[in-house]
């Protein structure tokens, strides 16, 4: 067995539980190139269910405030990372800036390269959420989300989507790119919830 990973077999490891492996790298894992970015033409807006629209440039998003947190990321294709060191904009205080409408359920992510995902906004609006630019000291690199990629530990890693455009905040859930081609629509990965058919039909 390679000495940069171990198989885990049962939930005896911290943040790693049966059917994940470690690695030390951050392998890339990405649908369709890596899309370029320009900072004068950028800009992240917040849409749909909102009382007012929000959009910032690039230089008005790094200028939010800045937190930091470490926390795990659980790759569907069986990987783990452990102990990733994230900065950026907590989610919550992101949520400062934004009123939203009654009704108000989900949040659908919409990325450059045509990526999206979707959240309840329970989990999207939970404490260890982020907008990441930066990871273990060092800028976020492109195939990684730079700019600004969304961090949800509690989640697989295709929810934690890279190059993040735009938030919508929906009253019914819709699916995102993953979900409708087969994937979880929740993506729990201490319930292993990998794939479509594993939900629950009233779901």
């Amino acid at each position: 067995m390679s000495p940069w990973r171990s198989r885990v077999r049962k939930r005896s490891w911290k943040g790693v539980f049966r059917g994940q492996y470690l690695v030390t790298s951050f392998p890339v894992l990405t649908f369709g190139p890596t899309p370029r970015f320009d900072p004068r033409k950028w800009d992240f807006r917040v849409l749909g269910l909102v009382e007012e629209p929000l959009r910032l440039t690039y230089d008005q998003v790094r200028a939010l405030p800045k937190s930091s947190q470490t926390s795990d990321f659980h790759c569907v294709t069986t990987w783990s990372r452990l102990d990733n060191r994230w900065e950026g904009v907590k989610v919550r205080d992101l949520m400062k800036l934004v009123k939203l409408k009654p009704g108000s359920s989900h949040v659908f992510v919409q990325c450059d390269g045509h990526y999206t995902t979707n959240l309840p906004l329970d989990e999207f609006l939970a404490e260890d959420a982020m907008l990441a630019y930066r990871r273990d000291g060092k800028e976020l690199e492109p195939d990684h989300g730079y700019p600004l990629r969304l961090v949800v530990p509690k989640l697989y890693g295709w929810k934690s989507a890279k190059w993040v455009r735009a938030l919508e905040f929906c009253a019914n859930d819709r699916r995102g790119f993953w979900e409708v081609r087969g994937y979880h629509n929740h993506g729990n990965p201490w319930s292993e919830e990998r794939y479509s058919f594993q939900e629950d039909p009233e779901d």
